[in-house]
């Protein structure tokens, strides 16, 4: 069990917090992403020991039931034997009384064990899922951190094109850029009624002068 606990120590131990902080990390959510992947592939081979570690129990509690049935059945025989007055029997049924008794003594002090043993293990796996829950808790803060900050950058670039990379034209480069464009379409306009008026004159002065 020792082994177990070692090699999945850096899931029970690691601190989350400083493998974020990591200067060389340049991107905290794939990062974290990579150990949740890793995380939950580790509890999960761990849920598996565990369930096995049950099965290796209710085995030996069947094998410590097996034990305990046979020793009676010995303890039977022996009396029987004893009141016929074979010494042989006798003999060989008190020797499976006591094997019997030392297999179901070491049998129950293994399921004792191993019951400690589940205990620990099973307080540890609980561990382990909060730290996999935790650390979902944790990507999904830093996704809403990392769409915050998306949206000040787009925000702020729209706002204050001169702060970004890319210019973009601002609201009041737009506003300069309606105001010049509607100056000029009314210039334009003043031009061709102008020229309008102008042609219309010069019509009614040809047509004075050909009266005349």
């Amino acid at each position: 069990m020792n082994s177990l606990w070692n090699r999945l120590k850096y899931t029970i131990q690691a601190d989350l917090h400083t493998v974020l902080d990591n200067k060389e990390n340049k991107n905290p959510i794939a990062m974290l992403n990579q150990y949740i992947r890793e995380a939950e592939k580790q509890t999960s081979s761990v849920g598996k020991l565990l369930e096995r570690q049950i099965k290796l129990k209710e085995e030996l509690q069947k094998e410590l039931a097996e034990a305990d049935a046979m020793a009676d059945k010995r303890r039977k025989q022996l009396e029987i034997a004893k009141n016929a007055g074979e010494e042989d029997l006798s003999a060989f049924a008190q020797d499976e009384v006591d094997a019997y008794e030392r297999r179901s003594m070491e049998i129950t002090k293994s399921i004792t064990e191993t019951t400690n043993e589940l205990i620990v293990l099973e307080r540890k796996f609980e561990e382990m899922k909060h730290k996999v829950k935790d650390m979902k808790v944790r990507q999904l803060q830093l996704m809403g951190k990392e769409n915050v900050t998306r949206a000040h950058r787009r925000m702020d670039k729209f706002i204050s094109p001169e702060r970004g990379d890319k210019p973009m034209a601002g609201t009041e480069e737009m506003k300069t850029y309606i105001e010049n464009l509607g100056g000029e379409t009314t210039k334009e306009y003043e031009s061709s009624s102008m020229e309008l008026r102008l042609e219309a004159l010069e019509k009614n002065a040809a047509k004075q002068d050909e009266v005349v």
